[in-house]
């Protein structure tokens, strides 16, 4: 199981999750090319330790374990995982 960033960080992209992770699985960050285009951030399921840090400090509660993902949200599982291929 890794956490899942779901719909509601579309357009809001608050790199307060990706300052956090201790695993650096959480992008793009502000440095990273494709940060102006992307539409949210993503979670690396192959990085990610499960730690939840990441949770907590999300202001618009966009984060998720995978097993807790709204079912409206499923499909963003694959959508983090896309991102990293």
């Amino acid at each position: 199981m890794a956490y899942v960033i779901a719909e509601p960080c579309f357009d809001v992209k608050d790199t307060a999750c990706v300052d956090i992770c201790p695993m650096d699985c959480t992008h793009p960050d502000k440095g990273e090319r494709d940060f102006e285009q992307a539409r949210m951030l993503y979670i690396d399921p192959d990085l990610c330790i499960n730690c939840g840090v990441c949770v907590d400090v999300c202001p618009v509660e966009a984060i998720f374990p995978e097993e807790d993902l709204p079912q409206l949200w499923r499909e963003f599982t694959e959508k983090n995982a896309a991102y990293y291929r």
